[in-house]
């Protein structure tokens, strides 16, 4: 895979997180009784979004055409592309 795909996929996920983001603010306004669980979930959130920022900083310093695997471990990139998949294939209105 080279870096470019993967600045592709982290782009995907960052836009996915902007999206649940704003979805679990707006419900924070619904109920007094669960503004708590939705607040909290956006924060918990925008961590993730957060660390998913500083990962396409880095991805970005890198060629864009060279191969992923000659600057990660096969284990790394594995549990990372795992990990932009969750986050990837969560509906905004599930969150």
């Amino acid at each position: 895979m080279k870096v470019r795909e993967l600045i592709e996929i982290v782009d995907e996920t960052i836009a996915n997180l902007k999206i649940a983001i704003i979805a679990n603010q707006n419900r924070a306004f619904e109920s007094p009784h669960t503004s708590y669980e939705f607040t909290q979930r956006a924060l918990e959130l925008q961590e993730d979004l957060d660390d998913l920022m500083k990962a396409r900083e880095m991805l970005a310093k890198l060629d864009p055409e060279s191969e992923v695997e000659g600057h990660f471990s096969g284990e790394e990139l594995e549990e990372f592309l795992k990990l932009l998949e969750l986050l990837r294939k969560a509906d905004a209105h599930a969150f």
